[in-house]
């Protein structure tokens, strides 16, 4: 590079977790960190926490133990290391679990993970930018970076880090829209805090967030009558009372259509059932094995699994702390909790109350249910995910983005750059993390998404080394 020639910019869009861990792993290579200039965008006051860590709810924890997340791939103990040298669990006698393993209140991850970062951002090694991004264009060879706070940014490599859709609430339940008893997002700071002890309640889902609403009731002392409907009426699992290695091996002779995999999946449980083993070191070895795995499936393939597969592997994969486990049976042991498979029929709102007419899977039977709260957990709406933000529809109208065909977030290549709907890849344009799915596979979890932020950082150091070289060339013919 030419003497006194600016620094390329690199500029990550969303500070959370994944936005947090590609900036720190990026500032760490040396040539990078000494060869590039590095800008996190980032409304939040600190880095790494995103909407997942970012909640100071008690009843809120991590669904793994500490043990097995971490920023650092080849570093696996760094959170518990460093749980321990600062005390974090200090006041939270629930931590741990019966075989005594520690499982912090969530936001102590985010308290980690800014901890990790933060010496980059005293060092200026990476800097943060508390705003919004409000537009994304390509001039000139570059990204414009337009933010909220009046100062665009000229970059030359640019990662999508953003936070996955809000919610796209049922359209069943639109007759309850802008009632102050239906909430739609139950992360949101006091969303929960007017429900009465006594009060009913719907929620509309039966994943983790479906888990962490009744935990977080039970916190509050809530006492009265659940009730959680999924179309399968499939609830999040928790952890084995004995923890042990993964069992199966779907990568040696990989299965490549959708009933290949289930079927030898199937014959693993078998197997480890035979064993004693029961099913979750076969369904850990899936998720291990996970990227490998849906790579050599063909698109068509990963469609069929995302559609009619994928409730059964949240259920399993996506696993509660053994806290929030044992709130959810004892709710339901004492039949303050009931789950239901059924979907929605009716909505409407009566006087005070809200009722809900639910069709009970398997009958034509509808459940009339009058209750005083709904609910609203259903997860992210990733179809919508070009819609969610102003610059992710301009770059889409662009050209430069797509959805991927799987339904599960946004179309990358193999190198987690975008592609556009002709298939070509964006110049200097990287998705990071869950968004990136669809293309790699398992990403929703530690150490998934700490592999592919280190993944997505190496793919990023070659952009800038390739991008000095052109300018050294560029340089030699000007002189």
């Amino acid at each position: 590079m030419p003497p006194h020639a600016p620094l390329p910019v690199v500029a990550i869009i969303g500070g959370g977790f994944t936005g947090a861990a590609v900036a720190l792993h990026l500032a760490s290579r040396n040539r990078a960190g000494r060869e590039a200039r590095i800008v996190v965008f980032e409304p939040r006051e600190k880095l790494g926490k995103g909407l997942a860590y970012d909640t100071n709810e008690p009843a809120n924890r991590i669904n793994v133990p500490a043990s097995k997340m971490s920023l650092f791939p080849d570093d696996p103990e760094s959170f518990a290391r460093w749980i321990a040298e600062t005390g974090a669990l200090a006041g939270d006698e629930t931590a741990f679990a019966p075989d005594g393993q520690p499982f912090p209140r969530r936001h102590v991850f985010g308290d980690y993970a800014f901890a990790m970062v933060a010496p980059y951002l005293s060092s200026g090694a990476v800097e943060h930018r508390r705003t919004r991004v409000t537009g994304l264009t390509r001039s000139k060879g570059r990204w414009r970076v337009s933010a909220a706070d009046g100062a665009d940014l000229e970059a030359d490599l640019v990662v999508l880090a953003t936070s996955h859709p809000e919610t796209a609430p049922p359209r069943v339940l639109s007759p309850l829209a802008g009632n102050p008893h239906y909430i739609i997002d139950p992360t949101a700071p006091g969303a929960l805090d007017a429900i009465g002890v006594n009060d009913r309640v719907l929620i509309i889902g039966n994943g983790l967030t479906s888990a962490d609403v009744v935990a977080a009731l039970s916190e509050r002392g809530h006492v009265g009558h659940i009730v959680s409907i999924s179309r399968r009426g499939l609830r999040s699992r928790g952890h084995p009372a004995v923890a042990r290695e993964p069992f199966g091996d779907f990568v040696t002779q990989p299965a490549f259509t959708a009933s290949q995999l289930l079927f030898r999946i199937r014959g693993a449980l078998r197997e480890a059932r035979r064993l004693g083993l029961g099913w979750h070191p076969v369904l850990d070895a899936v998720r291990a094995q996970g990227q490998q795995i849906w790579q050599v499936l063909p698109v068509q393939e990963r469609r069929r699994l995302a559609r009619h597969v994928r409730p059964y592997w949240d259920a399993h994969r996506f696993r509660i702390a053994p806290q929030v486990e044992r709130v959810l049976d004892d709710a339901i042991g004492a039949g303050r909790l009931e789950v239901l498979a059924a979907s929605l029929a009716t909505a409407s709102v009566v006087g005070p109350a809200l009722n809900v007419g639910v069709k009970l899977k398997g009958s034509d039977v509808i459940r009339e249910l009058t209750v005083d709260w709904v609910v609203v957990t259903t997860g992210p709406a990733h179809g919508g995910i070009l819609k969610s933000q102003p610059f992710l529809t301009e770059l889409e109208t662009q050209g430069y983005l797509a959805l991927c065909p799987t339904g599960l977030g946004l179309l990358c290549d193999s190198r987690s750059r975008a592609l556009g709907v002709d298939g070509k890849a964006a110049p200097g344009l990287f998705i990071g993390g869950p968004l990136a799915r669809g293309t790699f596979g398992e990403l929703m979890g530690l150490p998934q998404v700490t592999d592919h932020a280190v993944f997505v950082a190496e793919q990023l150091s070659t952009a800038l080394e390739t991008l000095a070289a052109d300018r050294r060339d560029v340089g030699k013919l000007a002189g």
